[in-house]
């Protein structure tokens, strides 16, 4: 859930109508953009287990949905610790950043693969003795090790006002799941994070400076070689099977990897907040979009099959 000024921010970045910036767009011929449901307060955090079932949240209303690949939605959890970005992890276990207490959970794979009552271990909620920010979207490295963004955006159930951090910062969580670590320290407003399946490479936007850098991931987990991928920020990120990566505010705008913008998808919404890949064969970008939830069938397919 993001404030009025970022959307601002990015309102001017397109024109209306769809701007296709490649010979081929990346939808599936003859696929259209269809609404699978509605009448949500703001939907964020999609991700899909090793099934292709899409879990996603919607923050103000303090739930986590499922729908699942026989087209079903359900309420996976509520209250859900005004849950916001999320991913699966290698092993099923879905993460969770709830800033509700600014913390980020882990959902156990038991947990969701039995339908028992939900439960969730607190993996991270305060770094040098001062409560995060809001820890807004998370990546799983494939060693284990998780990334996570934690900008400020003042949320009306918290009773403070002020930012607990002296940045806005990205952390990386140790596999181990005791040692949290700042590793970025120089945007603005981090927001969406994604990395490649091969554990190698970071990319993280920058939502307060219009941009999204991507980084060398080091054999100890630090980040270098800061480098301007493309002059667009996000709220949310995903990756492709043949390396492209989407952001989204204003509808969902496709990049290649040299950073070349190669398409753009509109979205009949105020704010595009996030996306990923799912269903049975990972063809399917599903998408958050403020009051609505979408799905497009698209030429490729997600780069990512999380969980056992």
């Amino acid at each position: 859930m993001k404030t009025r000024l970022c959307l601002l921010a990015l309102a001017g970045a397109f024109t209306s109508g769809s701007l296709l910036f490649a010979a081929e767009s990346i939808v599936a011929p003859g696929a259209k953009l269809e609404k699978l449901a509605g009448d949500f307060q703001f939907t964020e955090g999609p991700t899909a287990d090793a099934a292709g079932n899409v879990f996603f949240t919607d923050q103000p209303n303090d739930r986590i949905l499922k729908w699942s690949v026989d087209g079903k939605l359900s309420t996976f959890a509520q209250p859900a610790g005004r849950a916001n970005g999320m991913c699966f992890d290698a092993q099923g276990n879905l993460l969770a950043c709830a800033d509700e207490k600014t913390e980020l959970w882990l959902i156990p794979a038991a947990s969701i693969d039995t339908k028992s009552v939900v439960v969730k271990e607190v993996l991270a909620a305060r770094y040098q003795d001062k409560m995060l920010n809001g820890p807004n979207d998370v990546w799983a490295h494939p060693s284990g090790s998780l990334y996570f963004t934690d900008p400020f955006y003042k949320r009306p159930w918290w009773t403070w006002s002020q930012m607990p951090q002296d940045k806005q910062c990205v952390y990386r969580l140790a596999a181990d799941h005791k040692t949290l670590t700042r590793v970025v320290d120089s945007l603005k407003q981090p927001n969406g994070i994604v990395g490649t399946p091969d554990g190698k490479t970071l990319f993280v936007a920058d939502i307060g400076a219009g941009k999204t850098y991507r980084f060398a991931i080091q054999s100890d987990g630090s980040l270098a070689d800061k480098t301007l991928f493309c002059e667009l920020g996000s709220d949310g990120m995903t990756i492709d099977a043949d390396g492209n990566l989407y952001l989204t505010g204003r509808g969902v705008t496709v990049f290649d990897q040299t950073g070349q913008r190669i398409d753009h998808l509109d979205v009949p919404e105020g704010w595009t907040a996030n996306m990923c890949f799912g269903g049975a064969d990972r063809q399917t970008l599903f998408i958050t979009a403020s009051k609505g939830f979408y799905a497009i069938k698209t030429r490729t397919h997600g780069a990512f099959k999380q969980g056992k």
